[in-house]
């Protein structure tokens, strides 16, 4: 194995799976307060949200500039996940097969 097929796969794939189980949990955080199903005071449930509006954000943020909101509602998320899915499906991929 190539030092960047092990940079590929112990390092850049495994990020990419845990950033999107940290955009997963933004989204269901944010329906879960907009919804009054857990507060937002709590300390725990205002931690969770910072750090992953804080991962997130940075992220979602250029998206949205290009996207905007239709019909009230937030596809950059949506965006986000298919992005990251093409980057481990084909990109990744492609690296592998290159080195």
């Amino acid at each position: 194995m190539s030092p960047i097929d092990g940079l590929i796969v112990y390092i850049i794939h495994p990020l990419l799976n845990l950033l999107w189980i940290v955009v997963l949990v933004s989204v269901i955080l944010s329906w879960l307060i907009s919804f009054n199903v857990v507060n937002a005071h709590n300390q725990f449930v205002s931690t969770i949200w910072r750090v992953t509006s804080a991962i997130t954000e940075p992220l979602l943020s250029p998206i949205r500039r290009i996207l905007p909101p239709l019909g009230g509602m937030d596809f950059s998320p949506i965006v986000l996940l298919l992005l990251i899915g093409f980057v481990q499906g084909y990109v990744l991929g492609e690296l592998m097969r290159i080195f």
